[in-house]
């Protein structure tokens, strides 16, 4: 391996370390980039966010600027488990994104596929009592007050500008042609 002369032992160091670091780590059924920060990895996660992942780092207590694939195993399982039960491990409430679940009544934080199917359920659930957001998404109009008058047009894309030319007349036909037949040939 070629090295510049300045780097010496240190880079020797960083290129043995990129050789140990896991490509891909499995966290709460999703693949992670092993090159990426703890933090910045976790975001590829469907309901994390900057500062759930923080969270997560913090109460996990593994340092949010390590490479994810240089994580042993036992920080790892960590991580997994304060992302299934951040309140066990000592969340504030106020970080998780579904308080007060409407059928359950508790506190928890949805990631991955159970986000989407939850998310689902609260539409659909909307659309059977006929609330106002539950017709306007029926409707594919904006849920949430925004103006209509120039965006969410449905033909925004297919509209065409400009001359449309009419179609040319069909070529006058032969003398020999015979004409086509109105109804039925009788025999």
């Amino acid at each position: 391996m070629a090295f510049r002369a300045e780097s010496g032992f240190s880079a020797y160091i960083i290129m043995e370390q990129q050789q140990n670091i896991k490509h891909l780590v499995r966290v709460a059924n999703t693949d992670l980039d092993g090159f990426k920060p703890v933090h910045h990895a976790l975001l590829r996660i469907k309901g994390v966010g900057v500062p759930f992942a923080n969270m997560v780092c913090f109460l996990a207590k593994v340092d949010k600027l390590t490479k994810v694939g240089t994580l042993p195993e036992s920080e790892i399982k960590k991580l997994d488990d304060v992302m299934a039960n951040p309140l066990k491990h000592g969340a504030p409430i106020w970080m998780l994104n579904r308080r007060k679940d409407y059928d359950t009544n508790e506190d928890r934080h949805v990631i991955t596929g159970d986000l989407i199917f939850v998310t689902d359920n609260d539409i659909k659930r909307l659309k059977k009592i006929k609330a106002y957001r539950g017709v306007r998404h029926t409707l594919g109009q904006p849920t949430r007050g925004q103006r209509t008058r120039s965006n969410f047009r449905k033909n925004k894309g297919k509209v065409r500008l400009g001359v449309i030319r009419k179609k040319e007349a069909a070529p006058a036909a032969s003398k020999d042609a015979k004409p086509a037949a109105k109804g039925k040939d009788k025999k």
